[in-house]
């Protein structure tokens, strides 16, 4: 028998604590925070292999994961409340603050960041090319993570489709889906962040290119990650109600910007390079 379609009913949560103990009691730990988490662990770990190759301090390093945790998680909630539902949470502004019931989007968290790290590298003395060339190595690698914690949750999925791979997501309950399988674009988008990882990890370890051409791995990382971004919209469903009626929807025209500017940054990484030989 042909297989039609993969069905998906996997619980978001690991487990529930017992409701005997005090203030957890009740509460479950989900794949999503799980995910969301070890992405902070693993990048740490792979950005101190980086500080120790350059012979930079653990105290800068430290320094350096505060700024990209706060910066990540303010950026990506707010992002997701002035982005895709400004006139809700401009109503309910106090509902913002909850990032617990979900909301949270890539492109607020990449201007987080990207402001976050100008004031690092300013403290630290550094470019903020150089900065990013070293931690987007990370965050294409959490990237993956926080798609994987997506599928784990059945949500941010695609349109319907007759392939052998789609996924029939039990959990997902709206009546105006239907219950047919899906495109799992969490699993598309995943996996290329993950070959993004090892291509930025490789240019770096191997390739020396942190030092060979400063912006040539963050222009990379906008150049793959947005750019996929742009190619996989088209196959998912909206996110909000107004991306119906639009040609390209929000996340396609937030990831724009981000393509072109990693382009510039190449041009003039490399046309830089050239006046040097």
């Amino acid at each position: 028998m042909i297989l039609q379609f993969i069905t998906w009913n996997v619980s978001p949560e690991i487990f529930s604590f017992p409701d005997w103990l005090p203030l957890l009691g009740g509460r479950g730990v989900r794949w999503y925070g799980m995910l969301f988490a070890a992405s902070f662990v693993v990048g740490y770990i792979i950005m101190l292999k980086i500080f120790k190759k350059e012979n930079i301090s653990e105290k800068v390093l430290d320094e350096l994961s505060s700024y990209m945790l706060i910066a990540t998680v303010l950026g990506a909630r707010l992002g997701h409340c002035l982005f895709y539902e400004p006139a809700y949470y401009l109503a309910n502004p106090i509902e913002i603050l909850k990032v617990w019931e979900g909301g949270l989007a890539s492109h607020g968290a990449a201007i987080g960041i990207i402001i976050a790290l100008y004031f690092f590298s300013k403290k630290n003395k550094r470019t903020i090319l150089w900065t990013l060339d070293r931690i987007v190595i990370v965050v294409a690698l959490a990237g993956f993570f926080i798609r994987t914690g997506n599928l784990m949750n059945s949500e941010i999925f695609g349109h319907i489709t007759d392939l052998p791979w789609g996924f029939k997501f039990v959990r997902y309950h709206d009546p105006a889906l239907n219950g047919d399988p899906r495109h799992p674009t969490q699993i598309y988008e995943g996996l290329f962040y993950l070959a993004s990882f090892f291509f930025l990890y490789y240019s770096y370890f191997k390739r020396n290119m942190g030092q060979k051409q400063e912006g040539f791995l963050f222009g990379m990382f906008l150049i793959l990650i947005f750019g996929i971004r742009i190619i996989v919209e088209f196959l998912k469903e909206p996110q909000v109600g107004f991306e119906s009626s639009m040609a390209l929807n929000m996340g396609q025209w937030l990831s724009i910007p981000f393509v072109v500017a990693g382009l510039v940054i190449l041009y003039r990484g490399r046309k830089k390079l050239q006046l040097k030989k």
